[in-house]
């Protein structure tokens, strides 16, 4: 099984790398625009970068699938502050899936930052001292202290937009 995925950040392609390991998956990284802002703002532009980001994965290759993930920040109806929120994409150039991964609540001091127009990355690499946390354990890992990372976290959406391609409980919806 060939994947294209539409980043060439490792933490992303080790996430489809290790959800779909028994796949055996052959996977290419692909340098493509996601056709939203560095830093989503809410839950469908978020799904729109993962989607955007699947299809031009997809159309760059010869793959099977095109897959994408993006990251964002968004406020949920019922929750308080502004929260951490992660899509995942997967095409096959005729079907588009879509799937969530954890979503958790941003520590109040950096919900300001981000919702006054900073990216989330740098505010967190500002926070923890860091470079480029988003490279590796990224925001989800450092507020959980471990519990989850960003590769898991997105590992979960790689899971959670893959799933129909490969159960038989999607074939008969319309």
């Amino acid at each position: 099984m060939e994947l294209a995925v539409g980043s060439t950040n490792p933490v992303k392609i080790d996430a489809v790398e290790r959800t779909l390991e028994r796949y055996e998956p052959t996977v290419i990284a692909v340098d493509v625009d996601s056709g939203v802002d560095e830093q989503p703002r809410s839950i469908a532009e978020t799904v729109t970068g993962a989607e955007n980001r699947a299809r031009r994965a997809l159309a760059a290759t010869d793959a099977d699938y095109g897959v994408g993930l993006e990251g964002g920040v968004a406020r949920l109806e019922g929750t308080p502050g502004l929260s951490l929120v992660m899509w995942g994409a997967v095409t096959d150039g005729n079907r588009m899936e879509r799937g969530g991964g954890p979503t958790l609540r941003l520590p109040e001091s950096v919900a300001r930052e981000v919702a006054d127009g900073a990216e989330l990355g740098p505010v967190m690499d500002d926070l923890l001292g860091t470079e480029d946390v988003a490279e590796r354990e990224g925001a989800a890992g450092a507020l959980t202290a471990g519990l989850t990372d960003r590769t898991q976290a997105l590992g979960d959406a790689v899971a959670s937009s893959f799933g129909p391609f490969v159960t038989e409980y999607y074939d008969t919806d319309h």
